[in-house]
């Protein structure tokens, strides 16, 4: 047996955990995607055309991280959640429900940030716990990026 076969075989057997958390990061970046749609559509005033094109960035970022984590989890013997259903239901961010301010929505976007940090970073611990470098590299690079946007976004904010 090879040494990558050896490698697939024991992460697929201790990643229970892992896998769980992945889905967990999965349903939140899908719901951001919906969610940074939403005020994608719905931004009004003098910061329409900065945060029209800045909420469709982090869209685009969403989608990108959602499929690379879906992609990383079937790769170590996963199911990606797949319904709306399910991705609500584990998701750590809410739908956008209501009217809001172009601030508010903005304070809304790096809140949810947060918390995939905080998802993501449980990803990486169970990644090590489970020997996966490769999902503990690609967590850390999603968490880069987090801190950048929300350094930005915070900016935006005078924060």
């Amino acid at each position: 047996m090879s040494t990558m076969q050896t490698n697939y075989n024991t992460l697929t057997s201790n990643t229970t955990a892992l896998q769980e958390v992945l889905n967990r990061q999965i349903a939140g970046w899908s719901v951001l995607y919906t969610k940074l749609h939403n005020f994608h559509w719905y931004v009004k005033g003098p910061h329409f055309f900065t945060l029209h094109a800045k909420f469709e960035e982090l869209y685009n970022l969403a989608t990108a991280n959602m499929d690379e984590a879906a992609e990383r989890l079937l790769t170590i013997g996963g199911r990606p959640v797949a319904t709306m259903a399910e991705q609500l239901r584990l998701s750590p961010i809410k739908e956008a429900e209501g009217q809001f301010s172009a601030e508010q929505m903005v304070e809304q976007v790096v809140a949810d940030l947060h918390a995939m940090k905080e998802v993501i970073r449980q990803g990486i611990d169970e990644a090590g716990e489970a020997g996966d470098n490769a999902t503990e590299d690609m967590g850390i690079g999603f968490t880069a990026a987090l801190d950048k946007e929300i350094w930005m976004l915070n900016a935006f904010l005078g924060k």
